[in-house]
């Protein structure tokens, strides 16, 4: 039985201090705040018509709750815990109400041990697309994608591909034909979900759409000119991979998002991914430029999402050679 998974559609992040946070998300790279409470901030970006995609929730440590999907229809969320209960998976149900603004939920741990999330319902909110008068900061439109840092992207890769339905639009391969990281969608652009080969399950950075590639260039002077300017990470630049133009930064809790825009459409039946050679440098970046240490080694923390408890890491089944760059 398949499941209609149709997007990556939200995150919930463990954060220390609320105020930072908000200050950051929302003063300075312009997220629409659409409620918050004493434990909670939900954020939405302008073109999103939902309650909200990133979810900032009071912790004592920084971490990652869940990786959210959107499904077609409660069938769809049944049909995916058969999935996962079949392969030995154990799942575990919320009810509608359980948490704010969303509907029924199913979490489970990935092959890899990332925590995911299904749903098919979430309220509605006002879509501020074209209230230029409450654009600020870098104009943040919408949630893109999740970028996993695991410790078997082939384990991954085959799960994703044959049991979830991801179309893969790129990949890197190894000299022995190894997959090193791919990028896997469900919507028609490259990716949801990019699968980076390192010490995981990780969360890398979740990556958001800006309108074009000078809210990005306007992003680092209001960075600069707000006392965020240590924040900037890697970019602003063009990857090889996917083409899109980036900046990535890391918010007060450590946490990495990619600003991007400017990839492609993938949504033709024929179409066939792209292969890049593991020693392909323009794969990194397409200017050239190398990123910097911490962007291969440094990642947030998941947790289980039976227990709460922080799940234990595992080194990578590949080698570790040079980096691959993974957008």
């Amino acid at each position: 039985m398949n499941a209609n998974i149709i997007r990556c559609a939200r995150a919930v992040l463990h954060v220390t201090d609320l105020d930072a946070s908000r200050h950051f998300y929302v003063n300075v790279l312009g997220f629409i705040e659409t409620e918050a409470d004493e434990t909670h901030i939900y954020l939405r970006g302008l073109e999103e018509h939902t309650h909200h995609c990133l979810v900032l929730k009071k912790a004592d440590e920084p971490c990652v709750e869940a990786l959210g999907y959107k499904v077609t229809s409660g069938g769809d969320l049944k049909a995916l815990s058969k999935i996962f209960e079949r392969k030995g998976f154990t799942t575990k149900w919320m009810k509608k109400g359980e948490q704010h603004a969303i509907g029924e939920t199913l979490r489970v741990q990935d092959v890899n041990g990332m925590p995911l999330e299904f749903f098919a319902e979430m309220e509605s909110a006002e879509r501020m697309l074209q209230r230029y008068d409450m654009y600020k900061g870098a104009r943040m439109q919408r949630i893109d994608h999740f970028n996993c840092m695991v410790s078997d992207v082939e384990g991954g890769y085959d799960f994703y591909r044959n049991e979830l339905g991801f179309g893969c639009s790129e990949y890197t391969d190894t000299e022995n034909g190894n997959i090193w990281a791919a990028w896997l969608h469900r919507k028609q652009t490259v990716h949801d979900l990019a699968l980076m080969n390192g010490k995981g399950p990780r969360l890398h950075h979740i990556g958001f759409w800006l309108p074009d590639p000078l809210a990005i260039i306007h992003t680092c002077d209001v960075l600069a000119a707000s006392g965020f300017a240590e924040h900037i990470e890697r970019g602003p630049g063009r990857h090889g991979l996917s083409n899109a133009f980036f900046l990535y930064l890391r918010d007060p809790d450590g946490h990495r998002v990619e600003l991007y825009n400017g990839d492609y459409l993938t949504s033709d039946p024929d179409f066939k991914p792209i292969r890049w050679d593991i020693n392909d440098s323009m794969r990194q970046t397409f200017w050239g430029h190398e990123a910097p240490d911490c962007w291969f080694n440094e990642a947030s923390p998941v947790l289980d999402v039976l227990t709460g408890a922080k799940v234990e890491t595992k080194p990578a089944k590949l080698k570790q050679h040079k980096p691959s760059f993974v957008i």
